[in-house]
C-alpha cells in the first residue's frame, strides 16, 4: 500500500505548534519566520525553533540567549604548551595546538568535530586528558560498526548517510531525491529501507 503524503503547511503565524514541532523546515524558513514575528534568528537550529515554539504556544517573543562570558585570556597561538596546560573557556584549535598534539600523538592527529566539541565543553582537563580522549575516540572511529554521532538539527546529513549506507549502488543524488520528499512527511525524518517503496 502507497503511503498518503500530506501536504506541508506553510510556516506563518497561523501554524499550530503541533504542526510546526511535527514537519522537517530549513533554518532559512525559520529565520524568516522570526524575520516577520520580531523574533531573534541568532543561534543554531534548535534555538530558533525553540524561540518560534514558544512564540506560537503563547504569543510571547523570548529573547535570544546571550553568548557565555569568557574569562580567560590564554593565548592558544602562541604560548608554550605542556601535558598539564589546562584547557580554558577561550580554547581555540590553533595551529599550536595541532604542532603539540601531533609531537604527543603522531603524524595521524587531526581535528575532528567529536574531539572539538569534547574540548570545548571540557575547560580545566589538562592537556593530557585532551590526549587520552583524542587516542579514545581515534580508536572508536576505527571500528567500522562504529557511526559518529550527528546532532538533532542536522537531520539531512544524517539520512544522506544513512541512504548511502543501506544503497551502496545508488548515487547521493538519489538520496538527496528522497530526503526531499521525506521532510513533506509529518514527524519522521530519519531514514526507513521503505522510503524508496513508498515515497516515489
Amino acid at each position: 500500500m502507497e503511503k498518503s503524503i500530506e501536504k506541508r503547511p506553510d510556516l506563518n503565524s497561523a501554524i499550530s505548534p503541533d504542526d510546526f514541532q511535527s514537519f522537517y523546515w530549513l533554518k532559512n524558513e525559520l529565520a524568516s519566520f522570526c524575520r516577520a514575528n520580531g523574533i531573534s534568528a541568532s543561534g543554531c537550529k534548535i534555538e530558533i525553533a525553540a524561540r518560534i515554539e514558544q512564540f506560537l504556544a503563547t504569543g510571547k517573543v523570548i529573547p535570544a540567549s546571550r553568548n557565555p562570558v569568557v574569562t580567560s585570556n590564554f593565548d592558544w597561538k602562541n604560548t608554550e604548551l605542556h601535558l598539564n596546560t589546562k584547557i580554558t573557556d577561550n580554547y581555540k584549535n590553533t595551529e599550536n595546538v595541532r604542532a603539540f598534539m601531533t609531537f604527543h600523538i603522531g603524524p595521524h592527529f587531526k581535528f575532528n568535530s567529536d574531539f572539538m566539541n569534547w574540548a570545548k565543553a571540557n575547560a580545566g582537563k589538562s592537556l593530557a586528558d585532551a590526549i587520552d580522549e583524542w587516542n579514545r575516540i581515534y580508536t572508536l572511529h576505527k571500528n567500522k560498526e562504529h557511526k559518529s554521532v550527528i546532532a538533532p538539527q542536522f537531520e539531512f546529513n544524517r539520512y544522506i548517510r544513512d541512504f548511502m549506507a543501506d544503497n551502496p549502488g545508488k548515487t547521493r543524488a538519489a538520496a538527496i531525491y528522497f530526503w526531499k520528499l521525506k521532510r513533506q512527511q509529518r514527524d519522521d525524518n530519519n531514514y526507513s529501507a521503505t522510503d524508496l517503496l513508498s515515497l516515489e
